[in-house]
């Protein structure tokens, strides 16, 4: 059985900051596993640019932000393996692989470090009634064909769901040539970024109808028309509120789930809310030396702060390894719960261990609705410790709040962080 130090599974943009960070931690023996042909994972699809405000102070495109990592990783000599799928992780960190090469193989690791990205969510998730015909797209899938392989999936195009891929699409698929007739949202809010509402939507004129959603999808062989109907409180469909639009595409962007068939096998616990494991202060989960980054932990907006948080999991990892920083019960080191309450959905971390944290630490987390004029409030167990006017706060725009470890570790009998949205 090969052995190394510190196994990565997935070469997307969480996967090369860790292993980058990693090295430069002191790790010598690190592996990244990705089951693609090439590293970069979904930023090789994304041509439009954006990328990068945050980390290189430039605006660059999916592609190039990727490259850079990689050119850091070719820098380090990381070792990696391209087209190559893990298919067990166990909580040994035993972790099982095959490729067309070897075969099945398994490797001995002392850390794993989880960063697998995220996948759509599919119609058969959806419900959607009608028949089943040519010409129903995953945002992302069509993304694929229009900017990797040459193809067009269709002339006129209905799109359901306000997702930043779905938004993205919109504006591409125009500028191909193609009539983009409504983008329809369930939600009474966007699920994406406002610029990109702003710059795809707007900048066309292609309409969105928040609080609407597909009802009816008619052709056999391909699809002819998709019918779309107001939704209430409910969110369900309201009578008379129908609008039937002539297409020959539907394209689906209705959330993202995180990867986690593995970390589940692996015995790793998921949030209920993020779909993504539970983790620590130091992106450890429940299983000692098993680490998550990336949109497998929660859906990021931005992936400046998936490079952030992954760098932090490779830190953390290379941590691991050489001073064998324990996440058991026998370690004896308080554990302190962060609450998600009043409008905030859920935090990553979840907990915060004040000993071990570093001297700061970003708890990030989305609210889940739209706020204007209210504040983010922090509290260690029932006293309010900052409060943060933001003008506006949506679903789609992830949040964030700083903790001080020497604020945690001075105040006394903490037992719990309560993160609230209330009035300003």
């Amino acid at each position: 059985m090969k052995k190394y130090d510190l196994v990565i599974v997935g070469g997307g943009p969480a996967g090369l900051a860790a292993a980058v960070s990693a090295k430069d931690n002191g790790i010598e023996s690190i592996l990244i596993i990705e089951r693609d042909i090439r590293l970069g994972g979904i930023l090789n699809q994304c041509i439009h640019n954006g990328f990068g405000l945050h980390t290189f102070k430039e605006e660059l495109t999916g592609p190039e932000y990727a490259g850079r990592f990689e050119e850091e990783v070719y820098k380090r000599g990381i070792e990696y393996k391209l087209g190559t799928m893990v298919m067990d992780i166990s909580d040994k960190k035993i972790v099982t692989a095959m490729n067309s090469e070897e075969g099945v193989f398994e490797i001995e690791a002392k850390a794993v470090i989880l960063a697998m990205g995220c996948r759509e969510r599919s119609r058969g998730a959806l419900n959607i009634p009608g028949y089943r015909p040519a010409g129903i797209y995953s945002a992302g899938t069509a993304q694929r064909l229009v900017n990797m392989e040459g193809y067009m999936p269709g002339k006129k195009v209905v799109i359901l769901g306000s997702g930043d891929i779905g938004l993205i699409m919109a504006r591409r698929m125009t500028l191909e040539g193609a009539k983009v007739q409504v983008v329809a949202e369930l939600m009474p809010y966007s699920g994406g970024l406002k610029r990109n509402i702003v710059q795809c939507l707007n900048d066309f004129d292609i309409p969105l109808k928040l609080s609407h959603t597909v009802v009816d999808i008619e052709g056999k062989e391909r699809v002819e028309a998709v019918t779309i109907a107001e939704v209430g409180a409910d969110r369900k469909p309201i009578p008379g509120t129908e609008i039937r639009y002539e297409c020959d595409t539907l394209l689906l962007s209705c959330g993202l789930l995180p990867e986690n068939e593995l970390s589940r096998n692996a015995g790793v616990e998921l949030s209920p809310v993020t779909s993504g494991p539970v983790v620590n202060d130091r992106l450890e989960t429940n299983i000692d030396g098993i680490f998550a980054c990336g949109n497998v932990l929660h859906v990021h907006d931005l992936v400046d702060y998936v490079s952030m948080e992954a760098s932090l999991a490779g830190k953390n990892a290379a941590s691991y390894i050489k001073n064998g920083i324990c996440n058991d019960t026998s370690c004896e080191v308080k554990t302190v719960p962060i609450n998600a309450v009043s409008g905030v959905r859920y935090t990553v971390p979840q907990f915060v261990r004040p000993d071990l944290m570093d001297d700061t630490l970003t708890v990030r987390f989305r609210v889940g609705e739209v706020f204007k004029n209210c504040s983010i409030s922090t509290y260690y167990n029932d006293t309010l410790i900052s409060k943060r006017k933001r003008p506006v706060m949506a679903p789609g725009e992830m949040e964030q709040v700083i903790l001080k470890k020497e604020d945690l570790c001075n105040f006394t009998d903490l037992d719990s962080i309560t993160i609230k949205i209330e009035e300003a």
